[in-house]
Order: structure tokens, then C-alpha cells, then sequence
């Protein structure tokens, strides 16, 4: 039996279009960590507060 596995996707961007797009979700993730981490709005702080202690992001 023979198992093929093609990937389409990734081989047709260049090394610097994935350095950009790991660049761009690196910078969203660290802007919504921090947005919410720091958040004035006792909302948002009590929704993702256990989450973010459970990652080791301090937030007192």
C-alpha cells in the first residue's frame, strides 16, 4: 500500500514571504497577550486572567 502526502502551500512562498508572515503573527499574538494583560477594563482582565497565569504571563 502506498501512502502519498502532498503539500501545496508552503513550497510556493520564498523564504522571505514566510519570514514576513511569521513576523505578522508573531506581532498579533504578542499585541493581543499584552492588550489583554494589561487591560484597563476589568472584562477583559477577569475573562483571559486564568489563562494567562496558566501560561506564566504575570499579571499583578
Amino acid at each position: 500500500m502506498n501512502t502519498s502526502i502532498t503539500t501545496t502551500g508552503l513550497q510556493s512562498l520564498s523564504v522571505s514571504q514566510r519570514l514576513i508572515a511569521g513576523s505578522l503573527a508573531l506581532l498579533l499574538g504578542l499585541t493581543l497577550l499584552v492588550g489583554t494583560g494589561f487591560a484597563g477594563d476589568y472584562r477583559l482582565h477577569n475573562g483571559a486572567h486564568d489563562t494567562r497565569h496558566a501560561m506564566g504571563f504575570p499579571c499583578h
